[in-house]
């Protein structure tokens, strides 16, 4: 059986990947035929694997409509799905977590996809896993869709300035201008899901807060979305102090990488301590990301994969 596929949809490039390494992946798991010129595809085999084929493609093309990119390992997880015919990522509508004004914000990853169902479901999320792994980035896409579902009525977003030692007086300027280099990465993903007129008036009238954990202190937070980021830096009593402050019918999202904790060796993260003093506590979830979630440059999956390897062989050689 002959097959043509029209894949103009994509950038031709990124579908077959450098030195054409996405088409090779597929010929290694296929028998089939499977020949690229332009926005073509031709496919030359067996009624069923040109089935097969046809459906691995079109999810390869809406994962590069998605995210703008696709890995060989998305591939590999396309093609290794044991209910194939049933895996129609197109008809996925659940994985969009916000319909941005940049365009939709998807949950890509099986991880992520893990990560928003926890967020709909329970008050509190522990999000643990390596850099790139989208973890702040959804939080905050997950924060504005409830706000504009109507769902809170504010936003807080907090991160331990660990840099400045919280000893933010020290530093020149407003309240703003002294924790904003801390915060760049949330104004950037604001930046993308609102438009700048609506964000600005969001900040001025405090309906979206950005501050330091330090400020959090005394405060009860009601019909709020709060967002604890880079939670490995924030000690037991900080940890603490900000789940204390969630009030009647907010949600919490708190994230981190346990790898890269860098308070003083005097000080236990906060973030460490809550997983173990909290994994049994009903209604709140604990999502756990590795190398295969990360949707940054491939290269960044290798790195975190040599180092969790290279941390592994130390364990065992110290036990």
């Amino acid at each position: 059986m002959k097959k043509t596929i029209n894949i103009d949809g994509v950038d031709p490039i990124l579908f077959v990947g450098l030195n054409d390494q996405n088409i090779k992946v597929l010929e290694q798991n296929f028998n089939s035929k499977i020949v690229v010129r332009g926005s073509s595809m031709n496919l030359d085999g067996k009624k069923e694997e040109i089935t097969d084929i046809e459906l691995v493609v079109q999810n390869m093309l809406t994962i590069i409509n998605q995210k703008g990119s696709i890995s060989i390992d998305d591939i590999q997880d396309l093609i290794s799905n044991d209910d194939l015919l049933n895996n129609d990522l197109s008809d996925q509508k659940d994985t969009i977590v916000l319909h941005s004004h940049g365009g939709p914000i998807f949950a890509r990853t099986r991880g992520q996809k893990k990560y928003l169902h926890a967020t709909l479901d329970n008050d509190i999320v522990f999000a643990v896993g390596p850099a790139g792994t989208g973890k702040t980035y959804q939080a905050v896409a997950s924060a504005v869709a409830a706000l504009k579902n109507k769902e809170v009525d504010k936003i807080v977003i907090t991160r331990p300035a660990v840099e400045a030692g919280e000893r933010l007086g020290f530093l020149p300027g407003d309240l703003k201008e002294k924790i904003d280099p801390y915060l760049t990465p949330l104004y950037d993903a604001l930046r993308f899901m609102l438009p700048s007129d609506k964000l600005k008036l969001f900040l001025e009238s405090r309906v979206i807060e950005i501050a330091p954990l330090a400020y959090m202190r005394g405060r009860t937070l009601h019909n709020a979305f709060m967002i604890l980021d880079e939670a490995q830096n924030a000690t037991k009593m900080q940890m603490k102090m900000f789940l204390t402050r969630l009030g009647v019918t907010s949600k919490a999202i708190i994230t981190g990488d346990i790898t890269q904790i860098d308070l003083p060796p005097s000080d236990k993260s906060g973030l460490i301590d809550a997983i173990n003093v909290l994994k049994n506590v009903k209604g709140i979830s604990f999502v756990e990301f590795d190398s295969r979630d990360v949707v940054r440059h491939e290269l960044v999956k290798k790195i975190i994969s040599a180092y969790a390897k290279k941390e592994n062989i130390k364990e065992k050689k110290n036990v």
